[in-house]
């Protein structure tokens, strides 16, 4: 069965979606605006009560591949080329679910989701109010990556580590990051159309503004001065 997008844009009203590269506050703001908004939110890889329960191999072999691999060590020893295919073809196999759990949450409440759908689909599904873009430099996407209190990065450090030459293992896998998060991507997403905030300093606090200006974005400022009267 397929779907027009027209329906599907219809069943999204009350979504809004954050998307971009590494490490430029996505699941930060997600949380922060669902807290102060009474918003439902859905953070990274939300997807996976739903995919672990119906994916299948033959059907969605990216999204399965964690179940077909042999070991981590052959997650971590992947080509940086295979590594950034592999997001790509997952983020086109996850959409489909994720907009199957965001159609099942969203009917009487608002929801604010840190999503893997590719801005091409989004462009379809969803209006411009309702998408932000959030991005980080490369070079900050790559040297950041494991730099935070995350338990899949921090299991998948210790997979690297336990490599035979873990060096050259991290280098090879930081290189597939910086493939995901290249000048391509990044200019595909700045080039979007969407409504876009770029964070180019780790050292300076700006989590306040950056609310501020998403929540303007998504119209949550509205409800906020509703509130006080």
């Amino acid at each position: 069965m397929k779907i027009d997008d027209s329906i599907i844009k219809y069943c999204l009203k009350n979504v809004m979606f954050i998307t971009g590269t590494a490490y430029a506050g996505k699941s930060t703001m997600v949380k922060r605006l669902a807290e102060k908004y009474n918003l439902i939110s859905r953070e990274e890889n939300y997807h996976f009560n739903m995919t672990s329960k119906i994916a299948k191999p033959e059907l969605f072999p990216n999204v399965c591949y964690f179940e077909t691999m042999k070991d981590w060590q052959e997650f971590v020893n992947r080509s940086p080329e295979a590594y950034e295919k592999w997001i790509e073809e997952s983020n086109l196999e996850i959409a489909e679910f994720e907009v199957a759990e965001l159609i099942r949450v969203s009917k009487d409440r608002k929801v604010i989701v840190d999503t893997n759908i590719p801005v091409e689909l989004l462009k379809n599904i969803a209006d411009y109010n309702q998408v932000a873009i959030m991005l980080s430099p490369q070079s900050m996407a790559v040297e950041q990556f494991f730099n935070r209190d995350d338990a899949d990065k921090k299991f998948i450090k210790e997979q690297i580590m336990k490599s035979k030459n873990p060096e050259k293992v991290m280098a090879n896998y930081l290189e597939g990051i910086a493939r995901v998060n290249n000048k391509e991507h990044y200019e595909k997403y700045r080039n979007s159309g969407f409504f876009t905030l770029v964070r180019d300093n780790i050292g300076v606090d700006t989590k306040e503004e950056v609310m501020s200006a998403l929540a303007l974005h998504f119209g949550l400022k509205e409800e906020e001065i509703t509130k006080q009267y």
